[in-house]
């Protein structure tokens, strides 16, 4: 085999690897993209559940202290009215605002773990199309490569066409010379 032609072959088979790593590469790329916002979507998940148990405990100890006041007021033989009552009021509105912020908290957190997974998605999907991008210009390559190689064996089979018709120009140009002085020779 010639080297020129080991030489585009083996030009072609890199750009056929270099096809096929860079489909692998983009495959991998989008899973970890799935991947990673996968776990964002199971904080957002682990945060949320917290966020109920945080909130579920707020109203535990709000319930506690409640009952408190109430057992207090009751022991002191005053009714339930005036700064008692005040006191339980500002208990339970106290309580509710505590857990309006946990809420917020709770839904900030979430907006933040679902732009998480979404940009998890994008990022993997642009790498994915970067990677596949890079593949098919392997495959241009190679067919670039196979297509200079092909036009160089056209160049060089024309130029070896025209040179072998030049040397046979000669050739018969010499062959002339020569019978014109053997006819010189012989007179």
């Amino acid at each position: 085999m010639e080297p020129t032609t080991i030489m585009a072959a083996a030009s072609v088979a890199q750009g056929i690897m270099g096809f096929k790593g860079n489909r692998e590469a983009a495959r991998q790329a989008r899973e970890v993209g799935e991947y990673q916002a996968g776990v964002a979507e199971n904080e957002l998940i682990l945060t949320q559940r917290a966020r109920r148990d945080q909130e579920a405990s707020l109203r535990r100890n709000s319930e506690r202290l409640k009952g408190t006041q109430r057992t207090a007021t009751a022991a002191s033989g005053i009714r339930m009215a005036g700064s008692p009552l005040m006191a339980l009021k500002d208990t339970y509105f106290n309580t509710e605002v505590d857990a309006l912020r946990i809420q917020y908290a709770g839904s900030v957190e979430a907006a933040d773990a679902a732009s998480n997974a979404a940009m998890a998605r994008m990022t993997g999907k642009a790498q994915a199309m970067t990677y596949n991008t890079a593949a098919f210009t392997s495959l241009i390559g190679a067919g670039s490569a196979m297509a200079s190689f092909q036009q160089q064996q056209t160049l060089l089979g024309q130029r070896t066409a025209a040179y072998d018709s030049q040397v046979d120009f000669q050739n018969r140009l010499l062959a002339l010379e020569e019978a014109r002085y053997q006819r010189e020779l012989s007179l």
